[in-house]
């Protein structure tokens, strides 16, 4: 079959099959993105959840030999919660990202991928083909802004005009020949709003992220963090939305076409006090349909944590002094008795002075010794 008469064909089915934008681009490799990736190594901005092999991540003939098009597709999500359950004092919840919403996006996308497959071989039978969401080696984005899908914005989030940056991207490179789409042209002109409301300075520049500052990569890391970023996260407990929410492509966008994707208030807004107890199975049970879940319970734990801080709810304290004294895993340990004192304030004292005297280990030193420290009692031991 020609490249121009597949090309229609499995645009026609992709809308078939829920998927909201169908372009194509070129096999060739992705030399600009080779050099941003290259300065980011070098200024230290990586996250270190990449591939880390530069060649691999921006040359599709060696993911696919004889690569000729790379299929690139989105597909958007909600960006609204309706009936939000509503915190209350005695009752603070947190809030996954919305890319965390519904169905885990990688199962989502990988099964219209897999059809997309299926459709190549019926329509072009020993086709070969490659698919891949987010932890495959191609940067997503830079596919996406080549063929079209939208433009890279000031906040590093590809832009739809119709459908926002609210979109879930994924690529399937193919040994067949496709009509390549064209990029579209850049469309963020002098506004910064994603810039000036970054609560932690991540975005450097216009384009430029330092993953390691940006609260969307401090919630799904697993030690302790820096305090500074601990008051950052706010109730947050995976994700941020922020550079998102201010894009004015954004205003007045909320998929629902996706019944799959669709939220779970309760699921997504959790109540943060239940939390702090949950055992591994309770949390796979509850979240792990959510991509949210990938890094397991610890994560989110940490972050209830901190989103309790921020409520500065006392009615949390009896489950963190449990957390403090129980809790298997020191660095958890002692961000329960920071908590303890960032609520209770000098209050707590004594209770901190005695859990150093009966805990040795070193997170929990180092937290405690800086409470009081700070208020003038020197060190416990």
């Amino acid at each position: 079959m020609r490249g121009d008469m597949l090309k229609r064909e499995l645009q026609a089915y992709a809308k078939e099959i829920g998927i909201d934008e169908f372009r194509v681009t070129t096999a060739d490799p992705f030399l600009v993105m080779k050099q941003r990736l290259i300065e980011q190594q070098e200024k230290g901005y990586a996250s270190g959840f990449e591939e880390p092999d530069l060649e691999r991540r921006t040359t599709p003939a060696l993911l696919l030999e004889d690569a000729v098009s790379i299929i690139a597709i989105a597909v958007a999500y909600p960006s609204k919660l309706k009936d939000a359950p509503r915190g209350k004092e005695g009752e603070r919840r947190g809030i996954f990202g919305r890319s965390s919403w519904g169905l885990d996006y990688h199962q989502a996308l990988k099964q219209r991928l897999t059809l997309l497959e299926e459709k190549i071989q019926e329509l072009s039978p020993g086709a070969r083909s490659r698919s891949m969401v987010d932890t495959g080696e191609l940067v997503d984005r830079a596919v996406a802004e080549r063929a079209g899908i939208g433009f890279s914005g000031k906040n590093c989030s590809i832009i739809s005009e119709e459908h926002g940056s609210y979109l879930y991207l994924g690529e399937l490179i193919t040994d067949q020949y496709l009509p390549p789409d064209e990029p579209v042209e850049e469309l963020c002109g002098s506004c910064n709003k994603c810039l000036d409301a970054c609560p932690t300075d991540a975005l450097i520049e216009p384009g430029v992220i330092d993953a390691k500052r940006c609260i969307s990569f401090i919630t799904q890391t697993k030690t302790l963090i820096p305090e500074h970023f601990r008051y950052a996260l706010g109730n947050r407990l995976y994700g941020c939305d922020t550079c998102q929410q201010v894009c004015p492509y954004n205003r007045k966008k909320n998929a629902t076409q996706h019944s799959e994707l669709q939220p779970d208030p309760e699921q997504v807004k959790p109540l943060l006090i239940p939390l702090l107890s949950l055992s591994n199975r309770e949390f796979k049970s509850r979240f792990g349909s959510l991509s949210g879940a990938w890094r397991g319970k610890k994560p989110i734990q940490r972050n209830a944590v901190c989103a309790l801080v921020h409520y500065q709810d006392r009615t949390a304290l009896d489950a963190l002094r449990l957390m403090a004294e129980t809790d298997q895993r020191e660095d958890m340990r002692a961000l329960a008795i920071w908590a303890v004192g960032r609520i209770a304030g000098q209050e707590a004292e004594d209770y901190i002075q005695k859990r150093l005297l009966t805990d040795s280990a070193e997170d929990v030193q180092v937290e405690g010794n800086r409470l009081l420290e700070e208020w003038g009692s020197g060190h416990a031991v």
